[in-house]
């Protein structure tokens, strides 16, 4: 049971990067843009599937918090600040993003707010993940941090690097959704966006070297684990190489691999912990009982549901934009 919660709990943190990621990247792209055709084909483009992909952003607060209580207790003291922030920006942009079709007068404000809410929601996220990689501060099975600890040179510079890589995402979406000058414009960016989130990555391991992060060791005593990195920078060289070639699913699903690799580069670099190097899953998780008693809710009934919901979503909206939303 406890594999099975963690692999889901995984699951559920991976396709929520992956799928909000992009949207998200679309709405940070979104205020980068001026053309106003440009701009309402992007949010065409996301228009079906939005809303949906913060189903697994749910899915894994419930699942932390019913699974792995210990682990839900201390992180939640840690990030009560960057959670509010985090949620506030989502509504904000949930309510921006309808708001802006019937604004006439106050459409700009509402554009602005989206593409905030949007860098907002990507700024916390990669922080919050850089502030656990350093390492919680807890003593006694508690968090002894301020509420500010989160807030760190390297976990600002992650947060930061997050924003680029999930409108590194949102170009690719674009160029798969899209046709026309919109299309030729994501084009020219993604080698530029590539090249930026490969400096980032550089600058962030250069970082980590210097603050002694114990993950080091491991990577150390583990050479095996560079097999994540070398695929992602495979992927990385691709979107380089291949963008001549105006295969328009290859840039998406390429930056798809290498979060992927990003993801299971963290995810292996901390195992067995689910709190680094401070709390295991095993030690994490709620007791054999209520886990039997989730599964049959989450496992056979809420995952199927929203998996099902997910595929069924994009395969009815798959393909290019016939007609943009006005």
């Amino acid at each position: 049971m406890i594999i099975y919660f963690a692999a889901i709990l995984g699951l559920a943190i991976l396709l929520y990067v992956l799928l909000d990621g992009f949207d998200l990247g679309v709405g940070m792209l979104f205020g980068l843009t001026r053309d106003p055709d440009d701009r309402r084909s992007m949010l065409a483009s996301i228009s079906p599937v939005w809303d949906g992909n913060e189903t697994w952003l749910v899915l894994a607060g419930t699942l932390l918090w019913g699974a792995f209580p210990r682990a839900y207790s201390l992180i939640l003291p840690a990030f009560y600040s960057p959670i509010v922030l985090m949620l506030g920006a989502l509504i904000l942009r949930g309510v921006a993003f309808e708001f802006r079709y019937k604004a006439r007068g106050s459409r700009e404000f509402w554009d602005m707010a989206f593409s905030t809410g949007s860098f907002i929601v990507a700024f916390v996220q990669g922080a919050a993940v850089g502030a656990i990689a350093a390492g919680v501060p807890i003593e006694n099975d508690q968090y002894v941090g301020g509420p500010f600890g989160w807030l760190t040179p390297f976990s600002v510079l992650c947060g930061l690097t997050l924003c680029w890589g999930y409108m590194l995402l949102g170009l690719g979406w674009v160029i798969g959704k899209t046709e026309g000058a919109l299309r030729e414009k994501a084009y020219r960016r993604i080698k530029i966006y590539t090249c930026i989130v490969g400096f980032l990555l550089i600058v962030l391991f250069v970082y980590s070297l210097h603050l002694e992060l114990q993950i080091l060791n491991r990577w150390r005593e583990r050479p095996s684990l560079a097999a994540f990195p070398v695929i992602g920078v495979g992927a990385a060289l691709l979107i380089l190489f291949g963008a001549r070639d105006r295969r328009d699913f290859r840039p998406f699903i390429l930056v798809l691999v290498a979060f992927i690799a990003a993801f299971g580069t963290f995810v292996v670099s901390f195992l067995p912990y689910i709190l680094p190097f401070s709390l295991t899953i095993a030690e994490a998780a709620a007791p054999p009982a209520s886990l039997r008693f989730m599964f049959w809710g989450s496992g056979l009934v809420v995952l199927p549901m929203i998996l099902l919901y997910t595929i069924t979503v994009y395969r009815v909206f798959r393909g290019k934009l016939v007609n943009e939303v006005q």
